[in-house]
């Protein structure tokens, strides 16, 4: 950024972001921003929802140019502002609730049973029956959550709407590892067995499957949408009756504008850690490497941060996934009329918001190395994992 108010703070070799032109306009304008600090205190929260309908858009493009059905609910825990929810709203898509706190404020938001869902990884008593009163559907993740939800749904004289959350599938021959959600290899039989009219959850109308896998692979995601739309198949010939496939989120997104910089890091990262080169994180922070016996061990605990194939092109590339007879997962979901969500979360509000704190003072610490204190907390600035990496402008 060229003016002479704002500068990157690792100005040589550093990471170049991608940034928006709002971004911009609110740095070009000091008063503005001295203003602002004045009126609500540093730090400050300054979100653009203009830039989350924007995201929003892309995603519903593929998804139509696939000419399929399909839902997106925002995973709220992303950033907790209510701006994103009522913007989620007006693009008419959901919010993907993960607390008692985060469904009430959205139901007072103006959300409702088609606009919302709990997927909450311990759900209370209040919570469920928050959520039978206003009719969201729960996705349930374990026989003791089956359960609750079903006492408290004859409790209350209602049918609970429900997705199922299941794990275990299998890529390449091997059966990925989740705490979550009920086994592929056994849902059928427990479905069979359990649920329905006259058994042990009588009180559930079953209306979905759902999954949320660890890391960021395509494959995966496309190789658990396969299982699951074989598994429906063969559960409507037994009357249940699955309208959608909830795939979660860990769309990828990119921060960054140069691949080749984001290579050079890691390079000097390691480097630096051999005591090749000086520092570049603050004291030498391996950010998950560290250097033993001679060699670089252990694996970089960041997030990705450049990545080619990210947000739509993510998605797209999800679904045009093809099974061994050459059907693409969007025409298998097309051809069974099922549909398909996701709850994305940081691709959503990519580019729609900063923080800005006020500079309180600079200092020299005992190795010498300027710092600079602003008038927020760490927890404000950071969390306590290696995947937030800052540098900042100043």
């Amino acid at each position: 950024m060229n003016n002479s108010q704002y500068s990157k703070g690792n100005q040589e070799k550093g990471l170049t972001p991608i940034t928006s032109p709002w971004m911009h306009d609110i740095m070009n304008h000091p008063k503005v921003v001295d203003e602002l600090f004045k009126r609500f205190g540093s730090p400050l929260n300054i979100l653009h929802p203009a830039s989350f309908a924007k995201n929003c858009t892309r995603f519903k493009e593929v998804f139509q140019n696939h000419d399929i059905k399909f839902g997106i609910f925002y995973a709220r825990k992303a950033n907790k502002a209510k701006a994103f929810v009522k913007q989620a709203f007006i693009e008419n898509i959901g919010v993907d609730t993960a607390s008692e706190r985060e469904l009430l404020q959205s139901l007072q938001l103006g959300g409702d049973g088609d606009h919302l869902v709990l997927t909450s990884a311990i759900k209370t008593k209040e919570q469920v029956k928050t959520a039978l009163q206003n009719n969201v559907p729960i996705v349930l993740d374990n026989d003791d959550e089956c359960v609750l939800v079903n006492d408290l749904a004859e409790k209350n004289n209602c049918k609970a709407r429900v997705a199922f959350r299941l794990s275990g599938f299998y890529v390449n021959k091997k059966k990925l590892y989740s705490r979550f959600g009920f086994d592929i290899d056994d849902i059928e039989e427990y479905l069979m067995k359990h649920v329905g009219k006259d058994k042990k959850y009588n009180n559930f109308k079953v209306e979905g499957l759902h999954f949320h896998l660890d890391g960021y692979s395509t494959r995966q995601r496309s190789e658990a949408l396969l299982h699951c739309i074989s598994l429906i198949q063969k559960l409507r010939e037994n009357d249940f009756s699955f309208r959608f496939i909830d795939m979660g989120g860990g769309i990828l997104i990119n921060y960054l504008k140069h691949k080749e910089e984001w290579l050079n890091f890691d390079v000097r990262l390691k480097e630096s850690l051999k005591g090749k080169i000086s520092p570049i994180t603050f004291n030498n922070n391996g950010l998950g490497y560290r250097f033993e016996d001679g060699i670089i061990k252990g694996d970089r605990k960041t997030y990705p941060y450049f990545n080619e194939i990210n947000s739509d092109k993510f998605l797209e590339e999800i679904l045009k996934y093809s099974d061994q007879n050459g059907s693409s997962v969007a025409s298998l979901l097309q051809k069974e009329n099922i549909e398909i969500r996701i709850e994305p979360g940081r691709s959503l509000v990519n580019q729609s918001g900063i923080t800005m704190a006020r500079v309180v003072h600079r200092k020299k610490d005992a190795k010498g190395q300027w710092l600079i204190g602003l008038e927020m907390n760490m927890s404000q600035m950071m969390s306590s994992s290696a995947d937030f990496m800052l540098d900042p402008f100043v």
